[in-house]
């Protein structure tokens, strides 16, 4: 069960280790595009050049769906990126139902772990296997595996490298409940861990009074999905939302916070508390990305500030 790419990976793993997979859930089609033409997910491409059957429910309580998906008669289910089940579906098979998560349980529980990893600046992350059960990524610890957080990664780097050691974990938990050589773990409980909540675009808008190797961490942990946003005023008094891709961080205690400082040609930058943010890689609303030099030549920012 699964939508994204990270879950073609598994999927993937899974038919190369030999493993029979006897059917394939994922999300209906949905338009997307300027055409707004249906679009299959790539969970459901990867089933179909496979030959393997499909179901697409819309809601997973349809007593029709479930009743298809009991007919497989799957030992077990897998589940990577996928939605919310129901116990009904998650309770169905003899040997239950594992989860692959972005993180290394308990810590970000949640539906955006990869993003909040980098956010708040961690240098390991990792990957987790566990059972399903009614609290959300909260069931017992099969597998783990960590992986160092490099200075330079982003969402995209980190996700590329997680979607392969995740799919490697899946289907070495798949041969463990198979050889009957895990022991499910309770997960640690405490208030005190982060969370991973999903991120709506109104979180993406940048805060410059943060430290400047914090927003440096806030940049490339929404790189390049969602994007983070800088908001700058233009000559006409209107603010233009950017999408940022990458930005560094340059300490000079005579920075001035919020001054928008320019040569016009190859450097942009940011007036932050203990130095300046220069902007690498951006993007206008309606716009290509771009760095930042293609872009200076076809703005004069000088007449641009930084929104309040």
């Amino acid at each position: 069960m699964g939508t994204p790419d990270i879950a073609v990976r598994s999927l993937q793993s899974i038919i190369q280790a030999g493993h029979e997979v006897v059917g394939v859930v994922t999300v209906p089609d949905r338009p997307s595009g300027r055409g707004l033409k249906l679009t299959a997910s790539p969970v459901k491409l990867c089933a179909l050049e496979h030959g393997i059957p499909l179901l697409q429910p819309e809601k997973l309580r349809d007593p029709l769906f479930q009743q298809r998906l009991s007919q497989w008669q799957a030992d077990i289910f897998v589940v990577v990126a996928f939605r919310m089940l129901p116990q009904s579906v998650w309770a169905m098979p003899p040997l239950g139902t594992f989860n692959l998560h972005a993180s290394l349980l308990p810590r970000y529980r949640g539906a955006a772990p990869i993003n909040w990893a980098l956010i708040n600046g961690e240098t390991v992350t990792g990957v987790t296997t566990f059972m399903l059960n009614e609290h959300i990524d909260q069931g017992s610890i099969l597998l783990q595996e960590s992986t160092p957080i490099a200075p330079d990664d982003t969402a995209e780097t980190l996700h590329d490298r997680l979607a392969d050691i995740g799919a490697r974990l899946v289907v070495k938990t798949l041969e463990g409940i198979q050889s009957h050589t895990l022991t499910p773990q309770p997960q640690q409980q405490s208030d005190n861990l982060p969370a991973a909540p999903k991120i709506f675009k109104p979180d993406c808008v940048v805060d410059w009074s943060l430290p400047g190797p914090r927003i440096v961490d806030f940049v490339r942990g929404l790189s390049p999905y969602p994007a983070a946003t800088m908001i700058l005023v233009g000559p006409d008094d209107v603010e233009h939302p950017f999408k940022l891709f990458q930005v560094a961080f340059a300490p000079d205690p005579q920075a001035v916070h919020g001054a928008l400082l320019s040569d016009g040609k190859t450097y942009l930058k940011i007036g932050v508390n203990g130095g300046f943010i220069s902007i690498l890689n951006l993007q206008l609303g309606g716009k290509k990305r771009m760095p930042v030099a293609e872009f200076l030549r076809g703005c004069n920012v000088n007449d641009w500030k930084l929104a309040e």
